[in-house]
């Protein structure tokens, strides 16, 4: 056979098997910096049981909001709190009906390294334990996680004390590498961070009545015509993502 006829028979080949190959496709989700060790295994699983992949950014929920604002092309927005999503909701950029509370967290004090655990209430001395260093938080006025602390620690009346010493970062995991690294000695972050990085520990656990509910709320943002968005929405509430959430010290929320 002929150079030629290996050619031919090559293209033919092509033709009838290439049409019946199932083309993976691809979801693009914008999810708060929090969820990343979670949903990475999420996304993992979702592309074992169904060959597609979940193309992630991570970053704060305000930047993220902000990007999607501006045009940016995701298909899903998982927030780490209400406020970022009902910013998006209002300017209609939500898919209507696809909004839902998907995951619930806790605040925590970390330390570098191995330290001893403290009562996290109004007689803390947070000041007496920073010393001249600096306490790790994410953007106080804009990211969650930030949010979060300082309405706890002004609950608490230990912000005034430390306001001066906290060193702001771009998202939550910013401000656990800060501890993790040892650049600073203290930090608030989720407990969900503090189970990603085995150079932190937990001194302590703020009480939940010190801070809003910390709720994560997921949607399909409008304007996409992806049909893997929904698909990736539900995968979200199965069994396998539930465990992955779980095994992050992540609060599974019903619907």
């Amino acid at each position: 056979m002929n150079s030629v006829h290996r050619l031919l028979l090559r293209l033919v080949f092509v033709l009838l098997v290439v049409p019946c190959v199932a083309v993976a496709g691809e979801v693009t989700v914008f999810a708060a910096a929090s969820t990343k060790t979670a949903l990475d295994d999420v996304a993992e699983a979702w592309t074992a049981q169904t060959g597609h992949r979940a193309v992630i950014a991570y970053a704060g929920s305000s930047a993220l909001a902000r990007q999607i604002d501006h045009g940016a092309p995701a298909d899903v927005f998982i927030s780490a709190n209400a406020d970022w999503m009902d910013v998006l909701e209002r300017a209609g950029l939500l898919r209507g009906g696809t909004r839902q509370d998907l995951l619930g967290n806790r605040l925590v004090l970390i330390a570098h390294g191995q330290a001893a655990e403290v009562e996290v209430g109004p007689e803390l001395d947070l000041a007496g334990l920073l010393g001249e260093e600096r306490l790790a938080m994410a953007l106080v006025e804009a990211v969650p996680a930030g949010i979060y602390g300082k309405a706890a620690l002004e609950a608490l009346g230990l912000w005034a004390s430390v306001a001066g010493q906290v060193a702001q970062t771009d998202n939550v995991r910013a401000a656990l590498a800060l501890v993790a690294t040892g650049e600073a000695p203290l930090g608030v972050v989720y407990a969900t961070d503090a189970v990603a990085d085995s150079r932190v520990s937990v001194i302590g656990i703020f009480p939940e009545d010190s801070h809003p509910a910390i709720v994560y709320p997921v949607a399909a943002v409008s304007g996409g015509d992806n049909p893997l968005t929904m698909d990736f929405l539900t995968f979200l509430r199965s069994d396998a993502a539930r465990h992955a959430f779980a095994a992050q010290g992540f609060i599974t929320l019903r619907e």
